[in-house]
Parts: structure tokens; C-alpha cells; sequence
């Protein structure tokens, strides 16, 4: 039993399935289910892991004719995308087209679009189906589905995590950026999609339990002679920064700070 990496067309996320056919490698396609059906993708890594959870399993190899297939229909999907678009202005619709998606066996054509309410699509959809005599699917969806599937930067300078490894996507409160001491600023907190940025939910269990127990920023203390009040905990750097009374501010070490702070409550 081997777990590999399958990167499927037009999506930069790694999808992983288990296979007990010794021969697949990698730069193989292969032709996997998902929930909307079939699908082809190519393999970018093998991996010797022990899974805990059941993962899907490769359905096969891929063939040449279903290279050619796959070939055909992101053709399709670019007509498609022309083609809804150009009707989408001559029905005047308040509608965003962000992707058209064919699935792999042709029995489907999504259209994902954005808009700000509703959008009486039914006379689009006619033209639709009469141009491309496919079942036809209108998905609308959310700023933040619309900038994973486009992709882009962050501001850190990286790829955007949600098109590059996020499969879904967790709550992201203001409350988090406050347990890490991140500045408030909207511009420094979304992300390009508008909403707050993914990356806040990744440290702030870990600053949780890295403060558990520990003085809230603002209360006063006293450590050894010092005293003053908690401005702020660094996780990185294992440290706490504290407001002297005369309104200087020093770092002390995590360890240094419980220690003392032990002690003087003793």
C-alpha cells in the first residue's frame, strides 16, 4: 500500500489517495472519484506514511485516451467561460464569472460565479444549454472560494494558503489576532479577499496555552523589585514585554517571568 500526492487540473492543492499498484510513480496520471465524480490528475509525490484515516483509492492509471479527453475539455471550458460570459453582459445579469469546471466524463459543466444577492439566471441558462447540450450547473460562491480559485500572493509575500494547501475553510475570528497581540489594523488582518486572514487560526491555540494561567495584558505585577504591567507575551522568542511604572518597557524570559512571578503570589 503506497499514499501519493495527486494534483488535479486546475487546482494547485495536493490531494492524497492510497494505491497498491507498485508500478504508479511519480508524474503518472491517474484517474481518481471525487464527490462530483470522476477525475484526472497527475501523481507529484510518493509518500511512505502510515495513515491513521481511510484515504480514497486511484481508480487506475490513465490512458491515452484519456489525456485526450482531458485535453478536450479544458478546450470546452475555455469556450465556456467566452461564451456564459458573452451572454452574461447581453442579459445584463449582476453576476461575476470566476471558473467554469467540466468534469472529467463530460456529464456536467459547473459555472462558478460571485454576485452580491441573487441572480435570475433562467434565460442565461437556456442559452446554455442550447449551446453546449450538457447538464448545466450556475454555483454561486462565497469572496473567499473566489480568491482560492484564482490564487495569488499573500502579504507575506507567499502563495495564497487557501489555493495552495486548504481544503476547507476554518473560522477566523478578530478575537485570535487579539490573542497574538497583531495589530487591529483591517489592512494588516485580511487577507486579499477582504476577509480576515486564514493564517490568524494557525498560532492562536498554541497562544492559549502559552498564556494559560499567566497574568491577561494589562494586569499589573510585580517580579523580584520590578514591577509593572503585562503589555504583551512573544511566542516566538519565549519572552514578555512589561510597562514599568516609570513607563519603560523590557522582555524578560517566559521562564524567568512564571518564576519570579511564583515566588512574589508565595
Amino acid at each position: 500500500m503506497k499514499v501519493v500526492g495527486v494534483k488535479l487540473r486546475g487546482d494547485k492543492r495536493i490531494y492524497k489517495f492510497a494505491t497498491d499498484d507498485a508500478e504508479i510513480k511519480e508524474g503518472d496520471y491517474v484517474v481518481v472519484t471525487l464527490e462530483k465524480g470522476p477525475a484526472l490528475g497527475q501523481i507529484t509525490e510518493v509518500l511512505n506514511l502510515s495513515i491513521d484515516a481511510p484515504l480514497p483509492f486511484i481508480e487506475r492509471k490513465a490512458t491515452e485516451k484519456d489525456l485526450v479527453q482531458n485535453a478536450k475539455n479544458a478546450a470546452l471550458e475555455k469556450t465556456a467561460f467566452h461564451f456564459c460570459l458573452e451572454r452574461i453582459q447581453a442579459h445584463g445579469l449582476e453576476m461575476k464569472l470566476i471558473r467554469v469546471e467540466c468534469l472529467f466524463d463530460r456529464s456536467k459543466i459547473i459555472f462558478y460565479y460571485t454576485a452580491d444577492g441573487r441572480v435570475d439566471f433562467r434565460e442565461l441558462l437556456k442559452d446554455l444549454v442550447k449551446r453546449f447540450r450538457m447538464r448545466i450547473e450556475l454555483r454561486q460562491i462565497g469572496v473567499r472560494n473566489e480568491t482560492q480559485m484564482l490564487g495569488g500572493l499573500g502579504p507575506c509575500g507567499r502563495e495564497l494558503c487557501c489555493s495552495l494547501f486548504l481544503k476547507q475553510f476554518a473560522p477566523v475570528s478578530v478575537k485570535m489576532a487579539k490573542e497574538q497581540y497583531v495589530s487591529l489594523n483591517p489592512e494588516k488582518i485580511s487577507g486579499i479577499c477582504g476577509r480576515l486572514m486564514c493564517c490568524l487560526s494557525y498560532e492562536c491555540p498554541l497562544y492559549q496555552e502559552f498564556k494559560k494561567g499567566l497574568p491577561e495584558a494589562g494586569e499589573e505585577v510585580k517580579i523580584g523589585e520590578l514591577k509593572g504591567k503585562v503589555l504583551r507575551y512573544n511566542l516566538p522568542r519565549q519572552s514578555v514585554y512589561i510597562e514599568t511604572d516609570d513607563h519603560q518597557e523590557i522582555e524578560l524570559p517566559i521562564t524567568k517571568f512564571k518564576n519570579e512571578l511564583i515566588r512574589e503570589e508565595a
